[in-house]
């Protein structure tokens, strides 16, 4: 099995990548205002962009710094924008994208401006030094954001990629199961991101069968007060008469029965057997988990497998060109698939390497 791990800034190695070549695309880029992960700085050109579909396009001027740390939403969607042009030339016409994006507050420096999804706050100063807190508040009012305001980033980049000719097509919900408390005390705790699924056009590989999640078996019972809460009532359901629900009521008789051997001379039937899998379903309920290393934050393995299986066959080569911990890289080899991850801090292409040795040493190799 295949993999190579690239140092460097995405926006330069993935043109470096053959042409529709890869299949599937599993990615978090870094998220706007969180951190300074301490990588080089990127020279940005001037980008133009529709924020989204029949919106007429703005302009981000060129910019020197790191992705994530921009002062305005609208610059962080632009430069996501043009990185995901590139992707857009290495995956195949009928490749596909996971896209993981978070979200954050304008804060104020109170309950919202210290949490782990504030933008504006500690966090933020901290990782844009050379900006001032005055000038952030500044830029983020002129977006006609409000203290407190959720910021959308999530949607921005997907609005913004859909326009410029991506198919959006479903916004799947991580459903994080052990997710970062929060001292607020007027809004519900954020226990979920986002999942993205985008693609290059209305036709594409997706193996719906690899990912089908466990369905309960149908009895055949109707669903009735009196056996759902096993106490006999005297409701009815509208459509069905004071019969239905009475508490010594016998089983229905449903299409698909089985014939079995009945008493006193009356045929007694158990229903047939129903298929024990439904299409996997938009919400995933995976715990965060952490790895043992520099880098802040990891895809739980668990989240992406599905992504991995239904966007790809074993073979194919997936891409991360956000590499960070490597996780895409090691679930990918697990599944049989080759791997191609981007790294712009040298610290973590090290990490990573060691990562997918460690995790499959006697079939792995670093070469595509």
């Amino acid at each position: 099995m295949n993999w190579h791990i690239e140092h460097g800034d995405s926006l330069f190695v993935l043109p470096a990548i053959p042409e529709k070549s890869a299949s599937c695309c599993v990615t978090s880029p870094p998220y706007w205002g969180l951190r300074d992960y301490g990588i080089p700085f990127t020279d940005w050109p001037e980008v133009l962009y529709s924020p989204m579909p029949g919106i007429p396009p703005v302009v981000i001027p060129a910019w020197r710094g790191c992705l994530g740390l921009e002062s305005t939403p609208e610059a962080y969607v632009g430069h996501i924008v043009l990185i995901f042009r590139k992707v857009w030339q290495v995956l195949k016409d009928d490749g596909i994208l996971w896209l993981n994006l978070g979200d954050c507050y304008f804060g104020t420096g109170g309950d919202t401006g210290n949490g782990p999804n504030s933008c504006v706050g500690p966090t933020a100063d901290a990782a844009m030094p050379k900006m001032g807190r005055n000038e952030k508040h500044k830029n983020l009012a002129a977006a006609g954001l409000k203290p407190k305001d959720l910021v959308g980033i999530p949607w921005r980049v997907a609005f913004a990629l859909q326009a410029d000719g991506w198919y959006l097509r479903i916004d799947n919900i991580w459903n994080k199961l052990n997710p970062m408390p929060e001292s607020v005390t007027d809004r519900p705790t954020k226990a979920h991101e986002y999942i993205f699924l985008l693609t290059k056009s209305s036709k594409y590989y997706y193996d719906s069968d690899a990912i089908k999640e466990e369905a309960k078996q149908w009895t055949g019972l109707s669903a009735t007060f009196q056996r759902e809460s096993g106490k006999a009532t005297k409701l009815t359901i509208p459509g069905q008469n004071k019969a239905s629900h009475r508490p010594d009521r016998k089983r229905e008789m449903y299409p698909g029965r089985i014939k079995k051997d009945g008493t006193k001379g009356m045929p007694t039937y158990a229903v047939a057997p129903k298929a024990l899998s439904r299409n996997k379903r938009s919400v995933w309920n995976v715990a965060t988990v952490n790895y043992p290393g520099a880098h802040f934050a990891t895809f739980p393995p668990k989240l992406i497998e599905p992504c991995i299986l239904a966007g790809s066959k074993p073979g194919d080569i997936i891409i991360d060109p956000f590499n960070g911990a490597a996780t895409t890289g090691v679930v990918s080899l697990r599944l049989s698939r080759r791997y191609i991850g981007i790294e712009h801090k040298q610290q973590y292409v090290e990490m990573s390497r060691r990562r997918i040795e460690d995790d499959m040493p006697l079939f792995n190799r670093s070469s595509v």
